[in-house]
């Protein structure tokens, strides 16, 4: 005899939050390499140099906090259970990030106190979704 979990309503509203979420990452992620003309409209120059002077290896590990978010954000529709371990990398990926902008940046001098509120919201969101996601794992 087999049993299923259904997943109840809460499970299918975060997790298309979740996949919204992620989109949103993707298009952070390839917008200042596609279409930097629109997401640096609006900054101060000094802004722009920052975003410009990041290392290339800040761009991969964004490129594969952002892929693996999306991707786990899709198998987490999906129910598989390898959505636990894209989760986990994104949440990973995300510390790496995030912390090198709050902390390896002087985005604080150039932008304001105000440009760190975003990235701890997507480091809360990112543990969320890890532990969130291990949750729904462990009860099938």
């Amino acid at each position: 005899m087999t049993l299923i979990n259904k997943p109840n309503t809460l499970f299918w509203v975060l997790a298309i939050i979740a996949l919204l979420w992620n989109i949103m990452g993707i298009f952070q992620f390839i917008g200042p390499i596609f279409f930097p003309e629109i997401i640096f409209e609006g900054l101060s120059e000094d802004a722009i140099n920052l975003y410009n002077s990041f290392p290339n290896w800040y761009t991969v590990i964004f490129g594969i906090a952002t892929i693996s978010g999306l991707v786990g954000a899709i198998t987490l529709l999906m129910r598989k259970k390898v959505t636990v371990f894209l989760f986990l990398v994104s949440m990973i990926t995300v510390f790496i990030v995030e912390g090198y902008y709050i902390l390896g940046t002087k985005v604080t001098e150039i932008m304001g106190q105000e440009a760190i509120y975003m990235p701890i919201v997507v480091i809360v969101f990112s543990v969320f979704l890890y532990f969130y996601s291990k949750s729904c794992a462990e009860k099938g």
